[in-house]
C-alpha cells in the first residue's frame, strides 16, 4: 500500500511562506509527477512528503496514518536522489545492501532481495564493481537498487535524470516506467522537464511558487489546460498564447493554440507572417513566424518535408476547433 494524503501542508522559512495551503492525494500504485520551473516549490513537497524538512501547518498520511511527526526511517518511503549518494569504496552489493544491514535485517533475507534488486535492474554482472567503475545509467540504477531493495510504501524521485546526457535520460525514462509497471508500487518523481512528466506519468500535480495550478493525466493537462500557466508551461513546443484584438474576436483576453494545430501556406490564410528561424528535426519542422496579430513570434509544426526560406512570407491559419481561450485572469474560459 502506498496511498498519500498532504492536508492543508503548508511550509515556512522564517517569515517566508514557500508552500501555501496545500491539500493533495497520490493514490496507491500512481506515478505522480510534480512539474513546474526552478524555485516553485516541487522539491521543497517531495521533501515533506519524505520527512526531511518538517511542515509548518497540516497533516500529512499514508495509508491513513499519521506520518507528520515520524522520522524519514519510519516512514516506509525511500528516496532517490539526483547526485546518486552512493558510497565509492564499497561494491554495488555492499551499496545496496547498506540500508538493510543498518535495519539489522538477515544476511540471507539481504542476499535474496539482492539478487532479486540486480535481475530486475540488470545489475547482476556489476554487483562486485564499484561506482567509479559504472557509468552514469549503471550508477542510477544501483541507486534504486538501494530503494528497491527496502520494499518501501512509495518511491521518491527528485529529479534523479538530470545528471545525464541526452540519451541516457531517455533510457532511464524507460527503465524506470518499466520499473514502475513491474513493480506496480507508487511513485513520486520531481523533475522541471516537461517532456519527462508527459511520457511518464498517470497523474501530473503542476507547480507555481508552491501552488498547485492543475493536476490531471498528460493529456488532460495538454488538451484542456485550466489556465495560460499551464498552456504556456505543459508541450514541447509550448502552446502559442495571443493577446489583444485578436483574442477579443474570440470573446477571451487571450487565445491558445498548439504549433500542431496551425496550417502554414505561401498563398493565403489568416494571418500574415515571416519565416524567422527553423528547427529541422528530421520527421518534424518548427518554423518560427512573425506576426502582426503578436509580438512573439509564433510556433508551426509542419512535417519534416516542408521548408520555408529565412525571411520569406508566409500566411498562418488557426484550426478554430482546437483555440483554447482565457479570461483576463488567465483562467479557462468553457
Amino acid at each position: 500500500m502506498g496511498r498519500i494524503q498532504l492536508k492543508s501542508v503548508t511550509k515556512s522559512f522564517g517569515d517566508i511562506q514557500v508552500i501555501p495551503p496545500l491539500d493533495l492525494t497520490i493514490e496507491d500504485g500512481e506515478f505522480t509527477v510534480f512539474v513546474g520551473p526552478s524555485g516553485c516549490g516541487k522539491s521543497t513537497l517531495l521533501r515533506l512528503i519524505a520527512g526531511l524538512e518538517d511542515i509548518t501547518t497540516g497533516t500529512i498520511e499514508i495509508d491513513g496514518n499519521d506520518a507528520t511527526n515520524l522520522v524519514p526511517a519510519k516512514r516506509g518511503l525511500a528516496m532517490v536522489f539526483q547526485s546518486y549518494a552512493l558510497y565509492p569504496h564499497m561494491s554495488v552489493r555492499k551499496n545496496i545492501a547498506f540500508p538493510l544491514k543498518m535495519a539489522k535485517m538477515d544476511p540471507a533475507e539481504i542476499d535474496k532481495r539482492i539478487e532479486a534488486a540486480a535481475s530486475v535492474l540488470n545489475l547482476t554482472a556489476y554487483l562486485d564493481r564499484r561506482p567509479g567503475q559504472l557509468s552514469g545509467g549503471q550508477r542510477q540504477r544501483v541507486a534504486i537498487g538501494r530503494a528497491i531493495v527496502r520494499e518501501p510504501a512509495a518511491f521518491l524521485f527528485d529529479e534523479p535524470l538530470s545528471n545525464l546526457d541526452a540519451a541516457l535520460r531517455v533510457g532511464m525514462r524507460l527503465e524506470i516506467s518499466e520499473l514502475h509497471k513491474r513493480l506496480a508500487t507508487t511513485m513520486i518523481y520531481v523533475t522541471h522537464d516537461q517532456v519527462e512528466a508527459m511520457t511518464m506519468a498517470d497523474k501530473i500535480v503542476v507547480l507555481q511558487a508552491g501552488v498547485i495550478e492543475q493536476v490531471g493525466s498528460p493529456l488532460e493537462l495538454y488538451q484542456r489546460p485550466r489556465n495560460t500557466f499551464v498552456a504556456g508551461f505543459i508541450g514541447s513546443p509550448k502552446m502559442n498564447l495571443i493577446s489583444g484584438a485578436e483574442a477579443q474576436k474570440h470573446d477571451a483576453a487571450t487565445i491558445g493554440i498548439r504549433p500542431e494545430h496551425i496550417d502554414i501556406s505561401e498563398s493565403s490564410g489568416a494571418w500574415k507572417g515571416k519565416i524567422g528561424v527553423s528547427e529541422h528535426l528530421g520527421s518534424d519542422t518548427f518554423f518560427h513566424v512573425q506576426c502582426d496579430v503578436t509580438d512573439e513570434p509564433l510556433t508551426v509544426r509542419a512535417t519534416g518535408e516542408v521548408s520555408f526560406k529565412y525571411g520569406s512570407e508566409v500566411y498562418l491559419t488557426p484550426r478554430p476547433e482546437h483555440l483554447h481561450r482565457f479570461n483576463e485572469q488567465g483562467l479557462r474560459i468553457e
